[in-house]
Parts: structure tokens; C-alpha cells; sequence
């Protein structure tokens, strides 16, 4: 076993352990892939102040998420097709998550579904919805959160309608793989991968097959779902879904200040600046580009999270020293799942523990909550000067 120092040698074990197209689902981005890069180049653009003589003992990574006790302000961010990088990949990763400390998020696109998680963990998680045109679907879809006593409900605005990313059409991307001569040349080399999967719980959509009418075959099930992302999702919708939940709320794919003014007039607990790992709308500005904007213009009027671009401690560093209240990981706790199962979801995080809670010492600071913009080298432009 190689030894793991970073969220890089955990993907490089995921590139060789997991099939091509369950790689390449969780690293790519839509059309050009432009934002996809820069989520995470933008991030080097933002330099450390090193600060020494200070007392470094007793620092805390601890701090709060929706009034929630975190071990450090990461949340695993939901992913689609988590069953598929691992078996029972959403159970493995919600157990390290609870184990660690840290907010897990089911995906509604998940394979392992809401109650095979609560089955397995102990303590609440949280749940992302995507808005389909079947609302009674959605409907039942909340209560089954609820009844799973999820403490939030994460409502996921950027997908109405699905970005294009050409690996997965190139790939002919599919739960469970579609067996084409290629895909099972590919199969043939990942046998470990096949092993474990043959003793899965689940292999196709645990949230939607078998609880809608009709759908209880890949092929159904992938009609049906080409045609339910809800493009008229709006924010009467949205306030509607809140009412609906009476909880916790969070809104995911906030990228503009004026879309952070209306989630707060909605009573948003959190909102998310994110592009959707730059999946969606290729072209769009990095979240961490995007984050002092929204921080403008809405303050602290409502909890400020990001998500797109994490790959290290130190990216979490800066995103709170920017001002931000929490940070998600989707593909730097996938790349230890498909490398590792539920070992490597641990590794991951504490990959990312070790270099916040050293980079935070070195930079004169005992606790996350202390971080700000005095620990940080900003360039003049990183926000852009943009033309009216």
C-alpha cells in the first residue's frame, strides 16, 4: 500500500481501480471544461500570510454548519453514482463522514437510497433534492427524507436542465454499465471493483426504481429521468420546497449576487456558492472567484458555504479566511472511495484535517473561526473587472 499524503495519491489509485466511465463521471466537467480547471487554479492565485512567535498549542478545527457540531467545516457534498465508484459507496462514505464528524449529503440521484443510509448510520444526515416534474414523486421523496430524519435538506437550483460533459456520452455512461465490447475490455482490467460490486446492495438508482410507477428497468429508468429535471423550477417553487420540508434548508448553486439576495428573501439557512463542480454552465466564474461578491451582498444575513474546487486543507483555509462558514468535498472523498472504500473516505478527510490544522498553526492562528482576510495575500483583480 502506497503511502497517502495528499487528495492526488488517492486519485491516482481511484484512476486504476475503477472502471473508465465511473472515473471519468466523477472527473470531468461540461463542454470545454474551463471552469472545471479553474475551480481549483483560482484557488492558487490566493497566497498565505506566514505569521511566527505565536502560540500555537490548543487549536481546534471544531466549529458549527446550520447550528451543527462539525469536526472541521467539510461537509461530503452529494454525488451521483456514489454506489458505482464503490459498492455501497453512499453507506461507506456516510460512515466515515458520521465516524469523523463531519455533515454527510445523499445525493437524490444516489445508488444506495435514503433508508438503506439511515439503515446503516446512526446519526442524521443531511439529503440534496433535485426538482422533478412529477411532484408527487417529489413529494413522497421528501417525506421519505423526513421519515429518515434527515436534519437538512440540500435543494440543488443549478440543474434544471443537464450540462453536456462528453466523457460520459463517449463512455455511454450507465448504472449498471451497459456491457459493450468496450466497456467490458475496460471491466476486465477493474476485477476487484467487479468482485465487491457483485455483492452490493444496490446497482441502479436505490431513490427512484421501485417508487415510481413504471420504472423498474435501466432502460425505463433512463427515459424517465431524461425527461424530469424540472426546467421551471423557479423561487416560488423554491419557497414552496421549504415549506414542504419545515427544516433545515440549504440552497446549492448560488454563483451570483443577486440569486444570494433572492435565496435569502426565500429564508435559506445556508446557500451554497457553487458551479456544480463545473458541470453545468462551462464559462462561469470559479466559486471562490464568485464568493466575495455574494458575501457582499448578503453579509451575515444567512450562512455562506462553498463548494467546487476542494482539494486540500489549505483550499479550505482560504475559503473561510475569505469568509465563508463551511466547505464541501465531492471529488477529493470520491477519489479515496473508488481508491480505498470507506478507509480511503477517511484517509481523504484526514488528508485534509492534517494540512488545515497545520496550515492554520503556521499562519498564526489556533481555531477556524479566527481565520479572515488578515491571513491572506489577495491579488488586486482576482474578483475581475468586468465590463457593464
Amino acid at each position: 500500500m502506497p503511502v497517502i499524503t495528499t487528495i492526488d495519491d488517492l486519485k491516482r489509485l481511484h484512476e486504476r481501480r475503477v472502471p473508465r466511465m465511473f472515473y471519468d463521471y466523477a472527473e470531468s466537467g461540461s463542454w470545454t471544461e474551463q471552469t472545471f480547471r479553474e475551480n481549483t487554479s483560482d484557488f492558487d492565485q490566493i497566497r498565505l500570510r506566514q505569521r511566527v512567535a505565536v502560540d500555537m498549542s490548543g487549536r481546534t478545527t471544531k466549529t458549527q454548519m446550520i447550528g451543527q457540531d462539525v469536526a472541521m467545516p467539510v461537509a461530503l457534498a452529494p454525488v451521483g453514482l456514489t454506489g458505482m465508484q464503490h459498492a455501497d459507496g453512499e453507506i461507506k462514505a456516510a460512515r466515515a463522514a458520521e465516524a469523523f464528524g463531519v455533515p454527510f449529503t445523499l445525493s437524490t440521484m444516489s445508488i444506495n437510497s435514503i433508508e438503506d443510509v439511515a439503515e446503516a448510520t446512526t446519526k442524521p444526515f443531511w439529503f440534496q433534492l433535485y426538482t422533478m416534474r412529477d411532484e408527487d414523486y417529489v413529494a413522497r421523496l421528501i417525506q421519505r427524507a423526513k421519515d429518515a430524519k434527515c436534519s437538512a435538506l440540500v435543494i440543488t437550483l443549478d440543474l434544471q436542465i443537464l450540462g453536456q460533459r462528453h466523457k460520459d456520452l463517449k463512455n455511454g455512461l450507465s448504472a449498471p454499465p451497459k456491457l459493450t465490447a468496450k466497456t467490458i475490455a475496460n471491466l476486465a482490467t477493474k476485477w476487484s471493483w467487479g468482485i465487491e460490486m457483485l455483492g452490493a446492495k444496490r446497482r441502479t438508482f436505490g431513490n427512484i426504481v421501485g417508487h415510481v410507477k413504471d420504472v423498474d428497468d435501466t432502460a425505463n429508468l433512463g427515459a424517465w429521468t431524461a425527461e424530469q429535471f424540472d426546467p421551471t423550477l423557479d423561487w416560488g417553487k423554491i419557497a414552496k420546497l421549504k415549506e414542504q420540508w419545515d427544516g433545515k434548508v440549504i440552497l446549492k448553486g448560488i454563483l451570483d449576487a443577486e440569486d444570494a439576495k433572492m435565496a435569502l428573501k426565500v429564508g435559506a439557512d445556508a446557500i451554497i456558492v457553487s458551479n456544480h463542480g463545473g458541470r453545468q454552465l462551462d464559462g462561469a466564474i470559479s466559486s471562490i472567484r464568485a464568493l466575495p461578491s455574494i458575501l457582499d451582498a448578503v453579509g451575515d444575513q444567512v450562512e455562506v458555504h462553498l463548494d467546487s474546487g476542494i482539494r486540500s486543507g489549505q483550499d479550505v483555509l482560504k475559503a473561510m479566511a475569505m469568509g465563508a462558514k463551511g466547505t464541501y468535498i465531492g471529488r477529493a472523498f470520491i477519489y479515496g472511495l473508488g481508491a480505498m472504500g470507506q478507509k480511503g473516505v477517511t484517509t481523504a478527510l484526514e488528508v485534509i484535517h492534517k494540512e488545515l490544522d497545520l496550515t492554520m498553526a503556521l499562519c498564526g492562528e489556533t481555531s477556524v473561526e479566527a481565520l479572515g482576510k488578515h491571513n491572506l495575500l489577495i491579488p488586486k483583480d482576482f474578483e475581475g473587472e468586468w465590463q457593464d
